[in-house]
């Protein structure tokens, strides 16, 4: 059966390889970003792909252009099946360096940007007890880490309220399901669009994965959304696991190495608004793609993703032998 697919942030880094993805399952792919260079190079992937595409300029921080393009979708789509979160912005400076109009956009884009996209997904959902919410978190959800106050403390928000959410559709027995994919440092072109008052050119945290290992966690948590969350890349499970028995020695380490990671020494620091207020993907501006340039560095598979993956598979299968079996022959 052919999906109908809502993919937020779907013009480049990990939204546009998620959406080239549901597009070579042959889905039908609503696009949802600011950048019209961007979306049009994403519906252009997803159609090469197999799929649909709907390209819909949307700002995820105003909840009417979002609930806007919900409706646009199911008129020209039809139902939808899934809805992945994944748009957001930053900036990169210390906190004392980021001003409150700063502060607020990157929470409006990152955090309110998923609750609107959550909301307008569940008013259409609910009632047909139908449909899958994927979350695209972060470790950084988890473990804060300096330079990126606005960005952490978004993704928090974003793991505080779908938890509250997930216990409210389990109160009324709801058929629509939510669960969060928790990210490790990927190679998107976010870093070469944020705004940022570092010295040298923004880099994730090494080590670095491609957007297409991001892209494989959301189809593998969009295919079995009754777990509740799932960790991508080894990163993500030792910083998440660090975290909860050590967090006092990880501040002292990321007060030591946390600034110096997060920047790419031999590339010169950004200068210009970034992409906070305004794409930097717009009409005449050139297409990024999902990838930013970290190629040389970043990762193209995951060992431990591609594990959880299989280990999963099995469990699945002896789940259903065990249910097929008679009373006699458990």
């Amino acid at each position: 059966m052919t999906q109908t697919v809502v993919v937020t942030g779907a013009s480049a880094g990990i939204g546009r390889a998620v959406a080239r993805m549901f597009g070579q399952r042959q889905a039908q792919v609503a696009l949802l970003a600011r950048g019209e260079s961007g979306l049009a190079g994403a519906a252009g992937e997803v159609e090469a792909a197999g799929g649909k595409a709907l390209p819909l300029e949307t700002d995820v921080a105003d909840y009417a252009q979002v609930d806007a393009a919900a409706t646009a979708a199911e008129e020209q789509l039809g139902p939808i099946d899934v809805w992945v979160n994944v748009a957001f912005t930053s900036v990169f400076a210390p906190f004392w360096e980021i001003s409150p109009e700063e502060f607020r956009r990157v929470t409006e884009v990152t955090y309110l940007g998923f609750v609107h996209g959550t909301m307008a997904a569940l008013a259409r959902m609910r009632p047909r007890d139908a449909g899958t919410i994927v979350q695209v978190g972060s470790a950084l959800g988890y473990r804060s880490i300096p330079l990126q106050s606005a960005y952490c403390g978004a993704k928090h928000a974003v793991n505080g309220f779908t938890s509250s959410l997930r216990c409210e559709l389990l109160h009324e027995g709801s058929g629509v399901a939510i669960t969060t994919v928790q990210m490790p440092a990927v190679n998107t072109p976010q870093f070469s669009w944020v705004r940022s008052r570092l010295p040298h050119h923004p880099q994730p945290v090494p080590p670095i994965y491609q957007p297409e290992v991001a892209a494989r966690a959301v189809l593998l948590a969009a295919d079995h959304p009754r777990h509740r969350e799932y960790w991508a890349g080894a990163t993500t499970v030792a910083t998440i696991t660090a975290n909860k028995f050590i967090p006092g020695l990880l501040d002292r380490y990321l007060a030591r190495t946390g600034f110096k990671s997060q920047q790419a020494a031999d590339r010169p620091g950004l200068r210009g608004p970034g992409n906070l207020w305004e794409p930097e993907d717009a009409s005449g501006q050139p297409d990024h793609g999902a990838h930013g340039v970290f190629d040389s560095q970043a990762h193209p598979r995951s060992a431990q993703l591609w594990l959880s993956a299989r280990v999963r598979e099995v469990s699945e299968s002896l789940s259903r032998t065990f249910h097929r079996a008679g009373p006699g022959q458990r």
